[in-house]
């Protein structure tokens, strides 16, 4: 049955259509949104019990890898309903599970009251983890009907989301009240969330997850097989990869990697952006910034009359092949404030393999992650962008230096490992322990 909250988002939508129909990348993606996040699944077949989990975008994808892992070890009868909310969580959750029999992976429903419950009745989850924050009315409203119990994993709130849900009011307060259990990084998200709504004693202080995910090693499979298919040389020259940047940053990167190439004229650069649809962008702008690039997704070469020939990582899941390749790595979305959403990419990927990581001051994601990095001295933060020339200038010139700053980054990785299987106890008490209270 049509809602309050139905009728409030089909307005929103039809106010904000003279923007979004006007918009042809807006446009693409709400269309998208309204064909592919309805809802429309295939009934599942079968009595066994299904985990549902949650995760909005790449990294909350990512973590999922482990909580799967974990909950299958633990219960072998189990499967699990894996949901993203963008296309980029969509297709890495294809690499992850495209071939898993116990897994199935759905786009996650927009939040009417319909498409919630086609997924619920269609898939019938005995439970359902959500990945950091995504909790929503219609969603929990849906899942308190049919008494499945929802519980919050890895879960984090910034300022901004906790000033927001605040000026909510009444909504938060159900909402978050009805939460079976909440798994916070921190004590401070914790104190957050119980001011939001969810009893005390529902809430545990687990760690995050971020850290569990992440392979410590001193190399990756296939990682010399791209250095050949991409023309670097790890060894014979200074590779110097800019991993997940976002808008603005290569612009700036560009303009140190000139700065740099008169003192280490070996000086290699690699860039693979964030978002796939920057990708044709970015190689423009290498090749306006005056130097040649090389596209990995085709082999393609542009520019190649300019000066020194940059590696565009234009495909998806070999960013921690090139981590692998690296002399120093620069991690993105770090050094611009793009929005609260935007700050920070995972760090802990080139941490773990030992390397030398520099990183800006919109972290703000990462929080948990930047505390312990910072505690074990594993990272280097820097402001602007003549700082971060400067700092991948010291760590080329010491290599000693930055190799004793990534072995303590490799060594925070492995002491916070753990949260996971903190996790999974959580989630385990709630299987087969429905909720009756409304």
């Amino acid at each position: 049955m049509i809602n309050g909250y139905d009728i409030a988002y089909a307005a929103g939508i039809v106010a904000a259509s003279p923007y979004w129909l006007l918009a042809p990348k807006v446009r693409r993606k709400v269309l998208s949104a309204l064909k592919l996040r309805m809802g429309r699944v295939a009934p599942r077949q079968g009595d066994e019990k299904v985990v549902m989990i949650h995760a909005v975008s790449l990294g909350e994808i990512n973590a999922t890898r482990a909580l799967v892992k974990g909950l299958g070890e633990a219960r072998e009868d189990l499967k699990f309903i894996v949901s993203a909310g963008t296309e980029t969580g969509y297709e890495r959750g294809k690499q992850l599970y495209g071939t898993d029999p116990k897994v199935t992976l759905i786009r996650y429903p927009l939040d009417f009251s319909g498409a919630v419950g086609r997924v619920l009745d269609g898939l019938r989850p005995a439970v359902v983890v959500l990945m950091e924050l995504e909790v929503w009315p219609n969603w929990m409203a849906q899942c308190n009907r049919r008494n499945i119990p929802v519980i919050l994993v890895n879960g984090r709130l910034t300022p901004g989301s906790y000033r927001g849900y605040r000026w909510l009011g009444p909504v938060s307060w159900w909402m978050f009240g009805r939460l079976a259990g909440v798994c916070a990084q921190e004590r401070v998200y914790a104190d957050r969330f119980v001011g939001l709504g969810v009893k005390r004693e529902r809430v545990v202080v687990t760690g995050t997850m971020k850290f569990d995910t992440a392979e410590v090693s001193d190399r990756v499979m296939g990682d010399r097989e791209l250095a050949a298919a991409v023309g670097l040389r790890p060894g014979g020259e200074r590779i110097w990869v800019c991993g997940s940047t976002g808008d603005g940053e290569e612009k700036i990167v560009l303009e140190q990697y000139r700065r740099l190439l008169g003192k280490f004229p070996d000086l290699r650069l690699v860039i693979v952006p964030r978002k796939p649809e920057r990708f044709d962008g970015v190689a423009e702008q290498i090749v306006d910034a005056g130097f040649g690039v090389f596209r990995r997704s085709s082999s393609s070469k542009l520019g190649m009359g300019l000066g020194s020939v940059v590696i565009l990582g234009d495909t998806m899941g070999e960013l921690r092949k090139f981590y692998s390749l690296a002399d120093v790595v620069f991690v993105g979305r770090t050094l611009l404030d793009m929005g609260e959403r935007q700050h920070g990419s995972d760090m802990i990927e080139p941490a773990a393999l030992g390397k030398p990581v520099i990183v800006g001051r919109w972290t703000g994601n990462f929080t948990e992650v930047m505390n312990a990095l910072r505690r074990g001295e594993g990272i280097k933060e820097v402001a602007n962008g003549e700082e971060l020339g400067r700092a991948v200038e010291g760590l080329l010139g010491d290599v000693e230096s930055g190799r004793e700053m990534g072995k303590r980054a490799r060594e925070v990785v492995e002491s916070q490992k753990g949260a996971t299987g903190r996790h999974v106890e959580v989630i385990l008490e709630q299987l087969g322990n429905r909720r009756t209270e409304k």
